[in-house]
């Protein structure tokens, strides 16, 4: 086995150091970059974060007991929220909390969801092709 001196160690760990220094660096001029195209104002931030994202955006979350629905639509193609909660409890689920948020011109629903028999459980791979087939055929009505 080839052990390093104590000098080969210090050096190795210098030379580490300075790559890094160099990386925060790249990275913060690439922030400031950022930042000067999205202005200072809040709302283009949000914009600049949103580039790229397609309209509308599903997460669903299973976590054992419960459900979490993220849903990200634009406003003029806004979905029906009783729809969406219909499915969850359709499919064994209690939605115990809900909340919309609308920001410039994206709205963004929350929904927290129990399941209503816990040895039943609930098929979340079954809620999210629900879900999928609810909102983006949705989507294309609202786009005719």
């Amino acid at each position: 086995m080839d052990l390093l001196s104590q000098q080969d160690q210090v050096d190795q760990a210098a030379n580490y150091i300075k790559q890094l220094k160099e990386r925060v660096d790249e990275l913060k001029g690439k922030k400031e970059m950022a930042m000067r195209a999205a202005g200072s104002n809040n709302d283009n931030l949000i914009d600049a974060m949103m580039i790229g994202l397609r309209l509308p955006v599903m997460d669903l979350r299973d976590m054992g007991s419960s459900l979490e629905v993220m849903l990200i639509s634009g406003l003029n193609k806004n979905f029906m929220l009783y729809e969406v909660i219909s499915v969850l409890e359709e499919e064994g689920a209690e939605v115990v909390s809900a909340s919309v948020s609308t920001v410039r011109d994206k709205v963004f629903h929350s929904l927290h969801a129990q399941v209503k028999i816990s040895r039943v459980g609930v098929e979340t791979s079954r809620v999210w092709q629900r879900l999928q087939e609810l909102i983006y055929s949705t989507e294309l009505i609202h786009d005719v």
